[in-house]
């Protein structure tokens, strides 16, 4: 059962029905009138819309603050080990910000090395809340990173369950 249309609604469909143009041979159906928008005064002052900066030829890299699950199926993949891990990095013991610097440091070396898949243990923490394990997300997701690091996913519980992280790794570029 279809639901009546709101007066926006009949509004916006109005609005696109009205750019469209029928086929040879056949007829538009009748809508009902749409008021145009209404004018805005350029010199009033609340219709000044900052100009907007050109884009440069070169972007920065996009900092993000989550990074993206690793694909269903790849993450499948790693867990059943047809996507070898072929690293691994236990944090147990470090701080927050010696972990992180040996974190990165991993991970853009098994990057270098040419690994699409590796496993990064952070443990639970005391009452299953540990830094490491919060911590350890936003850290690759730095925007240092965002070239490297596709994915993270929580391991499959033979490699460490929630305490460990899978993270896919981007392809490198040809040379």
């Amino acid at each position: 059962m279809k639901r009546p249309l709101k007066p926006d609604e009949v509004k916006v469909w109005g609005l696109v029905a009205s750019t469209v143009r029928a086929l040879p041979g056949r007829s538009v159906p009748k809508t009902e009138s749409v008021e145009p928008p209404p004018l805005i005064d350029p010199h009033a002052p609340a219709a000044r819309v900052p100009p907007t900066k050109a884009k440069t030829a070169k972007a920065k890299p996009k900092s993000r603050t989550v990074l993206d699950d690793i694909e269903p199926n790849r993450r499948h993949r790693i867990a059943r080990e047809r996507d070898p891990v072929t690293a691994k990095l236990d944090l147990h013991g470090l701080d927050q910000y010696r972990a992180q610097q040996v974190l990165e440091t991993f991970i853009l070396r098994a990057w270098a090395d040419g690994s699409r898949a590796v496993l990064v243990i952070t443990g639970k923490g005391v009452q299953g809340d540990g830094i490491l394990r919060r911590r350890a997300p936003e850290w690759l997701a730095a925007a240092h990173l965002v070239h490297v690091v596709a994915g993270v996913s929580h391991a499959a519980r033979h490699h460490g369950g929630e305490g460990a992280l899978y993270v896919a790794l981007k392809r490198r570029p040809a040379k």
